[in-house]
């Protein structure tokens, strides 16, 4: 045997164009390369937002005078706040922010401009949801200082005494759910739900693809069973890896990083059945969808990146434009974000979390009957 050692260029270009012709071929891993990227340079420079601003706001707004609008006209003004809902009650407050249909209440007392005027320094009570520390922190840095100048125009003249060095207004800030601004109290719970996405749907993913790869779909489509049978029947045993998943994530918050379980963990397990199932759907119809085991991994890779991205677990959903935030909407995950973090920090009730359950429902039974619909036309 002679072995040819000297380079030929005629040989290196027939490899170059022979992975040319294969790139054709392939045109999904083609379209991950370009679209990856794309979508990656797209959501970090668009929708990922570190100084999250315009920030659901409710006010309970006890005093009608002058002093109190200008107040909560230089909230408006300072871009951090939105004055989205009035409110009457502090109890319906309470359950604004436990719901995570506001991030701040701001409290203006009865008699405020009165006491203001006397220069009794009036409190004002800012409650905020500090689940997710990122998101409130910038604005509530912010509140020293935009409320002692928001009167800066008024306090002139036979007034002007009121703008001591303590300032006119005495803030009180009530960081509710996570006041100590503990990192791991809002990460770990999420972990829950991006664990679950990331090993549900590429398991999942696998699953027929692996069947046609091994010879074995053959067998699957001369049995007498109808499509949901088989889809429902690969997703069953992956429920018990789920909830495995779940039981050690639970551990390892309660003893390892000291997360607070103030609701009910029944109720959380429940939950997590609904989004469990919800990725293992997404996962089959990927399988159904994908040649071979490779496609039904990217498939699986550019469902999970937009997930982690456009959920509100890496960065504050609040803080992403509107676009973003209707495509995290759609996504299971910023769901489950919200239930779980919920019922673990806030003490949520079913009547609480049930709004977002919908969703996560609404989105498994769509995946499953993609599913199902692709499995037909496999049968055929």
């Amino acid at each position: 045997m002679i072995w040819h050692y000297e380079f030929s260029p005629a040989r290196f270009w027939a490899m170059v164009l022979k992975e040319f012709i294969q790139m054709r071929r392939d045109r999904l891993t083609f379209g991950m390369m370009i679209g990856i990227p794309l979508m990656q340079l797209i959501l970090f420079g668009y929708a990922i937002n570190s100084d999250p601003k315009h920030l659901a706001t409710a006010v309970l707004l006890a005093d009608n005078g002058p002093q109190g609008r200008t107040l909560l006209y230089a909230l408006q003004n300072s871009g951090y706040f939105d004055l989205v809902r009035q409110i009457k009650t502090e109890s319906e407050g309470h359950d604004a922010l436990a719901r995570g249909e506001v991030q701040f209440v701001i409290n203006i007392p009865e008699n405020f401009t009165r006491d203001l005027l006397r220069g009794d320094r009036p409190a004002i009570l800012v409650e905020a949801d500090a689940t997710d520390p990122g998101t409130t922190s910038n604005a509530l840095s912010s509140l020293n200082i935009l409320l002692t100048t928001a009167l800066q125009n008024d306090l002139k003249g036979p007034l002007a005494f009121l703008s001591g060095t303590d300032g006119p207004i005495d803030l009180r800030v009530h960081a509710l759910y996570n006041p100590e601004a503990i990192t791991q109290y809002n990460i770990v719970p999420g972990l829950m739900g991006v664990v679950l996405t990331m090993t549900m749907v590429l398991i999942t993913a696998l699953a027929i693809t692996r069947e046609r790869e091994s010879g074995t779909m053959e067998n699957l489509l001369s049995m007498p069973t109808r499509p949901l049978e088989v889809l429902v029947g690969k997703i069953i045993p992956y429920v018990l890896v789920g909830y495995i998943q779940v039981g050690l994530i639970l551990v390892a918050a309660r003893f390892l990083f000291n997360v607070p379980m103030v609701g009910s963990i029944s109720l959380l397990l429940v939950v997590s059945l609904v989004f469990i199932v919800a990725n293992l759907a997404m996962g089959v119809t990927f399988s159904t969808m994908a040649e071979n085991q490779r496609q039904a991994i990217q498939m699986g890779f550019f469902f999970f990146l937009p997930n982690i991205l456009l959920s509100g677990f890496a960065f504050s959903f609040r803080g992403m434009p509107e676009w973003a935030q209707w495509i995290g909407e759609i996504l299971p995950l910023t769901h489950f974000l919200r239930i779980v973090r919920g019922i673990l920090l806030k003490g949520n009730g079913i009547e609480d979390v049930v709004w977002q359950l919908w969703q996560i429902a609404l989105f498994t039974v769509v995946a499953l009957a993609i599913g199902v619909k692709r499995y037909r036309q496999t049968l055929d």
